[in-house]
């Protein structure tokens, strides 16, 4: 039989979504099971095995697998990775620690940043010297070499991390030194900056050459792991996994380059997302997926999402193209919790997997947010995942009713007030993305995902005056959906100063030449047919002076420079208001993106028994905004046929998530049988 099947698998930091579809019919099947921390590979092996039998199709069939994980981030949240060592120039060995001079928190004059995960007697200094213009300055000495290499292995480290000064205009010496490490240190993972991140920005490119090093020997078991248990059960199908860009690379890339994991599931679910909104027809939405544990939020603007290139990871600075996310700590799983003002604060600190919330009935003994949707009636009592997961509604109710007893109120009013502060978390975050960089949310469509987005959208969306709001098919899963969607991919790049004067033409289209040779052979060694291969090409730019760079994308000939500037001023003046065309403009890097086609995959087919007049399958008293609960009606999702149209208040279940309606929307499911709901309080 032909391999017919696609899987997405997205880990989670409480559950594991699995996402698989099939080309002919257009048949989905979900699956979602408890993650595993200690061992991801565990939960995705469990996973697939019950969604093959869950779905009645054989592993053996499947053609591809996508996969997002959170295994680099966590290790580094945790400080589980390797120990690593660093190597770089003479006199520099601090410099990862020096960093900006910047205060991590403004009004906190105690607050420090992390110390550097090399310990400073863990960074060796060799004597080399490239200097600004790429020219060497210092030759190498490869004795100093072979001293560092002693003391390296009499430290037993186990990996090593390798970032000269300018070694991203000129790589001979780090990779004259990454092979001599290779050859005397068997076993020990070697990551030089050239390869991993070769851009300016000393510290950023230090710091990121570092991460990757110190991820890079248990994601590379990890990956043997997973790729070994994937190819005894389905030995035809290829494996990618997502990086922070948003598109696959190969098992082989991600061992290498474990720090492109980084925003692995965020930018899975920006995928899904874009292909959610071309679905239904909308251009600009806001995304809201709202996990076990924290909630990410981004802007989609015509159906596309930027890049960010200079975040904060585990509170560790790093330099990688990511999908330009924002992320705070609010989840289903968020703790309430009493400050030393006596006043209640929901998350950052979350249940997790394990223990979870206290309905989950695993000795968890804090009230969640979870806890507080089961108090109010919006979470179905018969259980998560189609009543496969019950819940201990008791626990929810006692652990609520403690916060209730400090607060002197009743335990209803507590469980809103936990609802409340969490929106008030969550509209922050949207805020930063939006508001805060020109954009006004009520020109935007929210579209909540993950197990809790769509139970925490109407009060965001209240908050931030949006009118609509839009829910996929299986929110739950959109992040594992997004895997379905997304193609291969490499981000390349090319770091130099460049004025943009008429001699500048010459030099740009010979780094952009030496791009394209390199994207023709990642085309090759990936096997992406010619008819699907495209690539994109963009010029970091900025005024002489400025510290931050803007993307101009690169449509023309490169040597058409009056173009390349009058693209620059009208992206200057989207982004700050104004640009001068006097002042000189200089170019700081090209970056080539080459990519395969996105697969596409249609709408599964609705349940026969589905109708545009669905009955409820039960009624349930939910609390909504009022002094009272309501008599509510539930519906199952999936007896919601395209054009069905309904009126809240309403709670709609399905598998994956729960959708609570208030009094007033007004609900349509579209053709591709998402849901557009206009709310019924559109005040501004």
């Amino acid at each position: 039989m032909a391999e017919t099947w696609t899987i997405g698998v997205d880990v989670g930091g409480t559950f594991t979504d699995l996402c698989a579809i099939e080309s002919a019919s257009g048949r989905i099947a979900l699956n979602k099971v408890s993650s595993t921390p200690a061992n991801p590979a565990e939960a995705i092996i469990a996973g697939l095995d019950a969604l093959a039998e869950k779905a009645g199709f054989d592993l053996g069939d499947v053609r591809a697998i996508g996969h997002g994980t959170t295994v680099a981030t966590n290790a580094l949240i945790q400080r589980t990775g390797a120990k690593v060592a660093m190597v770089t120039t003479r006199n520099f060995r601090d410099l990862v620690e020096i960093g900006r001079q910047i205060r991590p928190k403004m009004y906190d004059l105690k607050a420090d940043f992390p110390p550097p995960l090399a310990p400073r007697h863990l960074r060796f200094e060799v004597d080399e010297r490239i200097g600004a213009d790429g020219a060497v300055v210092e030759p190498l000495d490869m004795a100093s070499v072979d001293a560092v290499i002693e003391s390296l292995r009499a430290e037993q480290v186990e990996a090593v991390a390798i970032a000269f000064l300018f070694a991203y205009l000129n790589p001979a010496h780090e990779q004259a030194v990454k092979a001599r490490l290779v050859a005397a240190l068997p076993g020990v993972a070697v990551s030089a900056s050239s390869d991993v991140m070769p851009e300016f920005r000393e510290y950023e490119r230090s710091s990121t050459t570092l991460l990757n090093a110190y991820l890079q020997p248990a994601f590379a078991q990890y990956m043997h792991t997973l790729q070994a248990e994937v190819a005894t059960r389905s030995p035809k199908s290829s494996l990618g996994v997502n990086q922070s860009s948003g598109g696959l690379m190969s098992v082989g890339t991600a061992r290498e380059f474990p720090i492109r994991t980084a925003m692995s599931g965020p930018a899975a679910g920006a995928n899904g997302a874009i292909h959610t909104a071309m679905q239904s027809g909308v251009a600009n939405v806001i995304t809201f997926d709202v996990g076990g544990t924290s909630a990410d939020v981004a802007l989609i603007r015509n159906r596309s999402i930027g890049l960010a290139f200079d975040r904060d990871v585990a509170d560790f600075p790093v330099r990688m193209p990511m999908v330009d996310i924002n992320t705070v700590g609010a989840g289903g799983g968020s703790l309430a919790w009493f400050d030393r003002d006596g006043l209640m604060k929901v998350g950052p600190a979350s249940a997790g997997a394990r223990p979870g919330p206290a309905c989950y009935g695993r000795g968890g003994d804090q009230a969640t947010v979870t806890d507080a949707n089961v108090v109010l009636g919006r979470l179905s009592t018969s259980g998560l995942l189609g009543g496969d997961m019950s819940l201990d509604v008791e626990a929810s109710f006692r652990v609520v009713g403690r916060v209730a007893g400090q607060l002197g109120c009743t335990v209803e009013t507590a469980a809103r007030g936990i609802l409340d502060v969490m929106a008030a978390n969550m509209v922050r975050a949207i805020r930063a993305i939006s508001v805060e960089r020109g954009h006004d949310p009520r020109d935007f469509v929210l579209m909540p995902f993950g197990g809790a987005g769509p139970l925490h959208a109407e009060a965001c969306a209240r908050a931030l005056g949006i009118a609509q709001i839009l829910v996929p098919l299986s929110p739950g899963i959109l992040c594992a959906q997004g895997l379905l969607v997304a193609g291969r991919s490499e981000s390349l790049v090319r770091s130099q100063r460049i004025a943009l004067t008429p001699a500048a033409g010459p030099t740009l289209e010979a780094l952009a030449e030496e791009m394209r040779r390199e994207a023709d052979q990642w085309f090759e060694a990936e096997a992406i047919p010619a008819n699907e291969r495209s690539a994109t090409l963009v010029a970091d730019m900025r005024y002489i002076s400025q510290n931050y760079e803007l993307q101009i994308p690169v449509t023309g000939a490169l040597t058409d420079l009056e173009t390349l500037r009058q693209s620059f001023f009208e992206a200057h003046a989207r982004a700050y208001g104004f640009f001068n065309a006097d002042d000189p403009v200089e170019v700081m890097a090209l970056r080539l993106t080459p990519q395969g086609a996105r697969p596409e995959i249609g709408s599964p087919p609705g349940r026969a028994t589905a109708s545009r007049v669905p009955q409820p399958k039960s009624r349930r008293p939910v609390w909504f905004s009022g002094s009272q609960a309501l008599d509510t009606p539930v519906y199952d999702r999936d007896d919601l046929a395209a054009g069905t149209e309904l009126t809240g208040p309403a709670v709609i279940d399905q598998f994956d998530s729960t959708l609570l309606l208030f009094p007033g929307d007004l609900v349509r499911v579209d053709g591709a049988r998402n849901i557009l709901i206009t709310r019924g309080e559109t005040e501004l």
